[in-house]
């Protein structure tokens, strides 16, 4: 099922979202509904916040982008209760965009590599490394359960360039041709 992507200005994506308990009703349905949902839009990551429920969960998948980003092939995951337990001091800048935040893109500084712990949809853990890209996508998931978007670590310099395009959004100038849910 195709759920709505909440946009920018709906309060649930600036909550810190909560753990989700092991009895949670219809996980793996959820799961299955956030990657159709992420695939319908055209993302490579999809976060329970943004489909208006505030769980620490996101899907990525990022086998789209292998060709110009080859550490990003077989990433196909839903991560929950994720917890990032460490990061490279290198960094790098790219570009990024958001489902609940469209036609904005500015670049982000992010880690090179993270190791990340989660359950995965069936609540089996796992540790694992990424890097580059397929690490970009799996950190700007994890930053929206704790109520941050991209935005937030976009430079200062940048961000008076990217104020109107958020504004439209909030006044429902900038409505992308998926299922969403904005501000009334």
């Amino acid at each position: 099922m195709i759920l709505p992507i909440y946009l920018y200005g709906e309060p649930v994506l600036r909550k810190e979202a909560e753990d989700v308990p092991e009895d949670y009703p219809n996980l793996k349905e959820l799961a299955e509904n956030m990657f159709q949902t992420m695939e319908k839009a055209n993302g490579v990551g999809l976060a329970a916040p943004q489909v208006g429920l505030a769980l620490r969960m996101f899907v990525v998948d990022g086998n789209g982008l292998a060709e110009d980003y080859p550490e990003c092939l077989g990433v196909r995951r839903c991560m929950i209760n994720p917890e990032v337990v460490e990061e490279s001091k290198e960094t790098n800048v790219k570009d990024e965009g958001c489902l609940s935040i469209p036609g904005v893109y500015e670049g982000v500084k992010r880690p090179d590599w993270i190791v990340i712990n989660y359950l995965d949809e069936n609540l089996v853990e796992h540790e694992e490394r990424l890097e580059g890209f397929a690490a970009r996508m799996v950190l700007h998931e994890y930053d929206h359960l704790d109520g941050k978007m991209f935005i937030d670590r976009v430079s200062p310099l940048r961000k008076p360039f990217i104020k109107n395009k958020l504004q439209a959004i909030l006044k429902g100038k900038n409505h992308p041709d998926y299922k969403h849910c904005a501000l009334r």
